[in-house]
């Protein structure tokens, strides 16, 4: 066995509710001020009432910073800062979505104002602390619960990671009830952005280890087995719980066995035309898979079981491989998302920027399995259209 490093959060609270008590947990950790990081959909939509009630019965005095959006630039990144230093609070919260979860990690290191946002960009930059961090998720999808990697938009199309252990939350709560109500399009795509997750830690060439892949197999069979009764009967509890702890797990993997094509061909399609990040993904994962099979059909045959239950499986990896391209194809449809890059409007004379722009995702690109070239990107796009 190669020697590996494997990091986690510390402590990780599974439940239905569990949100609700809160403010004991914040409490018992000898918090007394806390910023909460979300969006406005989750105050629209009152996700965020019985956490603030639970505080209040706690005295934990807490300021809310509501202002997160989709891919969020570093502006307001910059703003949560300021409002969270005129705060003067002790401890962080993220509540919501990976946006927000992503800005509460860089906020929790930031507030201290010991070094600079453009100063912590890339791999193991952060040198200081942080404040104590909570992680709420709610959708199951991004995984960004369990992870050290913030991504932040830095231009009109392109997007910067921060890499730290310093991110890593103190503490994720994991409440399947926050997720009830979610439209059944965005449980879909981050959904299979969850299964993304797994499989490409599990076919990652760097860093792929015993545990990381022990997770991405539990993540899958989760994931696999509940992502459609999750869209389709949206106020399944038990379906919605599988699928929350399905998509940390899947954080935990990738966390330490890094994504690697997909994930580097769906960038461009966010930053550019603002498809939502599992929606990207989606769209481009069996196109990716049937391009990595001279590499990782034996992989992707170990893990399609988990995926296809009870379907008989072919001796031949690399025919396993086709089925299993076929079978994400077919579960888009079925879960009514788009599938080529055509439906999303994208003009074909733009394949060859695409490809261009998905060959600066070199910190994902060197973890495939196979080498992807600026021709193989474009082949992949047009296969994809």
């Amino acid at each position: 066995m190669n020697s590996f490093v494997f990091s986690t959060v510390a402590d990780v609270v599974v439940g239905a509710g569990a949100s609700e008590q809160i403010g004991d947990m914040v409490a018992t950790m000898g918090i007394s001020r806390v910023l909460i990081v979300t969006d406005a959909g989750i105050i629209q939509f009152g996700l965020l009432d019985k956490a603030i009630l639970s505080l209040n019965a706690h005295n934990i005095e807490y300021s809310v910073y509501a202002d997160v959006v989709a891919d969020p630039p570093e502006s307001v990144v910059m703003d949560a800062v300021a409002k969270a230093q005129v705060f003067e609070c002790d401890a962080v919260i993220g509540f919501g979505g990976g946006s927000s979860m992503d800005v509460a990690k860089l906020l929790a290191v930031l507030i201290n104002g010991e070094q600079s946002l453009s100063e912590i960009y890339g791999v193991d930059q952060v040198t200081g602390g942080r404040l104590p961090l909570i992680q709420v998720p709610t959708t199951a999808g991004t995984g960004s619960e369990a992870t050290m990697v913030s991504i932040i938009t830095t231009g009109e199309t392109t997007k910067a990671g921060v890499v730290s252990r310093t991110l890593l939350a103190d503490k994720i709560i994991l409440d399947a009830s926050l997720t009830i109500g979610l439209p059944a399009h965005v449980t879909a795509a981050t959904g299979i952005d969850a299964m993304v997750h797994a499989i490409e830690a599990y076919t990652s060439k760097r860093l792929k280890n015993p545990l990381s892949d022990m997770l991405a197999r539990e993540a899958l069979r989760l994931l696999a087995a509940n992502i459609v009764t999750a869209v389709k009967q949206g106020d399944d509890l038990e379906a919605r719980s599988a699928m929350l702890l399905g998509a940390m797990l899947a954080g935990q993997a990738f966390a330490n066995a890094p994504v690697a094509a997909v994930h580097a061909l769906a960038y461009p399609l966010g930053g550019n035309y603002h498809i939502p990040h599992g929606l990207s993904n989606s769209l481009v994962l069996p196109f990716v898979l049937r391009f990595n099979a001279p590499a990782a059909a034996e992989l992707y045959a170990e893990i399609a079981p988990l995926i296809m239950p009870g379907k008989v499986l072919p001796d031949d990896p690399v025919a396993v491989t086709e089925l299993l391209a076929d079978y994400f194809l077919s579960l888009a449809v079925d879960l009514g998302l788009q599938t080529t890059l055509r439906e999303m409007d994208i003009p074909e004379d733009d394949l060859p920027k695409l490809a261009k722009e998905s060959m600066l995702q070199q910190r994902l690109l060197i973890n495939n399995p196979r080498e992807v070239g600026l021709d193989d990107s474009l082949a992949i796009y047009r296969q994809a259209y």
